[in-house]
């Protein structure tokens, strides 16, 4: 294999794809030695068909606001690879969401999900729908009308969609009940669900959960601890709040916040009072982070800044994909910061990894760091098969054995010379896993 060649080709099919064409360059460098030590895989053409969605539905989505007015947005299924299990991913409801953003999300997923060791295969979807704004009987409609035209292609053993940004509670709520009247039948369809009618005990927090799991072990095997560390947290929506509240709970201080408008320099650290007021302030419906220093004046808030003008130790990006560029690593490095850890998807572009590594601190990517969320919905669809639920203690304990189980791959994969890359050490461990799957199964 030769990544150039490779990627010139993707690039000529799929140019104005950049966020797809980053994430599989990303892959594909970190795999190149080991792909090529397996002649097998290039017998089978294993990047080439891996590289590629199985397939792709794209739909429009017709529905009516409260003023009567007819709206029409597009919806996605991307489903990428199911060579260990059925596809798994998130829907995100967002303006930004394009082809380009899914097939980069669906293609993390296939790795991101080989690394849980669950059954599942990765996908995503979504729609240029934004929530933000709409009353909660728009939202019913919009996901319904969703719905509508998806139903077909999913189900718990086919395509077991779940939650991303701008899909909370509420709206896999609304999905799931058409889902039912559609295909009438309650089952696995969709996770992150009610507590009442098949949800799991701890999924909303898993993703920020997980993440502060895995910081522990990268520090753990640096002989570092997280005990009176400076966390800097972008966003403060669910994932953000999930890691601010576990970070705080392992005696870290959580000492930035941020959204669109600034960020939020939190001196005192984090509180129960503060962590409940993150929640309120996502419900609310307004992207902005700037009424948390209102609500708390021993706060500041800085408008048009990022939570890296914080100095920190441990910098957790917990928002969009590329939102830490190499400035910003450079700021962060040049303060301190010795630990990097993306919790949302490719949080950081490539000059800023580039610049972590060269400078030697701890830098994990999304698919590690981020798998607890996914971890925990293929335990959500486990207790639906097995019409049971399990305990918030057995979730958690579950969810504590995965990430450890994570970190140990990434560090069988991306330890040398006392370094660990662990973009090198996620991207070989799930890729092991998919290609040895799609070889015993055939050309398919």
């Amino acid at each position: 294999m030769k990544v150039d060649d490779i990627m010139a080709r993707l690039a000529k099919k799929y140019g104005q794809e950049k966020e797809y064409l980053q994430a599989v360059k990303e892959v594909l460098e970190s795999i190149e030695g080991v792909y090529n030590e397996h002649p097998e895989f290039e017998n089978a053409k294993i990047v080439e068909r891996l590289v590629e969605p199985d397939r792709i539905f794209t739909f429009r989505v017709t529905w009516v606001d409260d003023k009567g007015e007819i709206r029409t947005n597009l919806g996605y299924r991307v489903q990428f690879n199911c060579a260990i299990g059925p596809y798994k991913g998130g829907l995100r409801f967002h303006p930004s969401v394009n082809l380009s953003i899914l097939k980069f999300l669906g293609f993390e997923q296939i790795f991101k999900n080989a690394l849980t060791s669950l059954p599942m295969g990765g996908g995503k979807g979504g729609s240029d729908f934004d929530p933000k704004g709409k009353s909660d009987g728009e939202i019913m409609r919009f996901c319904q009308a969703f719905m509508l035209e998806l139903w077909r292609n999913i189900g718990p053993d086919t395509d077991v969609p779940a939650g991303d940004i701008g899909v909370g509670g509420r709206e896999i709520g609304y999905l799931f009940g058409m889902y039912k009247k559609l295909a009438r039948e309650h089952t696995g369809v969709l996770t992150g669900k009610g507590l009442a009618w098949g949800g799991s005990l701890v999924r909303p927090e898993a993703t920020g959960f997980g993440a502060l799991y895995f910081v522990q072990h990268m520090l753990h095997k640096a002989e570092k601890s997280i005990e009176g560390k400076r966390v800097a947290i972008s966003g403060f929506g669910n994932v953000a709040w999930g890691a601010a509240e576990k970070a705080t709970q392992l005696g870290a201080k959580v000492v930035s916040l941020s959204g669109p408008d600034g960020v939020v320099e939190i001196p005192d650290g984090m509180n129960r009072e503060k962590l409940d007021y993150m929640l309120e302030l996502r419900a609310s419906n307004r992207d902005i982070i700037a009424p948390f220093a209102t609500k708390f004046p021993e706060c500041k808030f800085v408008p048009n800044k990022k939570a890296w003008s914080v100095k920190c130790d441990i910098a957790l990006p917990c928002a969009f994909q590329n939102e830490l560029g190499g400035d910003d690593a450079r700021e962060l490095i040049a303060n301190g910061t010795w630990c990097c850890a993306e919790v949302s998807n490719m949080g950081c572009t490539p000059e800023a990894i580039e610049a972590f590594q060269k400078a030697k601190i701890l830098f994990a990517p999304g698919k590690a760091v981020n798998a607890g969320g996914v971890a925990t919905s293929g335990l959500e669809m486990t207790q639906n098969a097995m019409h049971i639920s399990w305990s918030a203690q057995e979730v958690d304990s579950k969810l504590h054995d995965i990430m450890k189980n994570i970190h140990e791959a990434c560090v069988k994969y991306g330890e040398h010379d006392g370094y660990i890359n662990y973009v090198k050490g996620a991207n070989i461990a799930g890729f092991m896993k998919v290609a040895h799957a799609m070889l015993e199964q055939g050309v398919i």
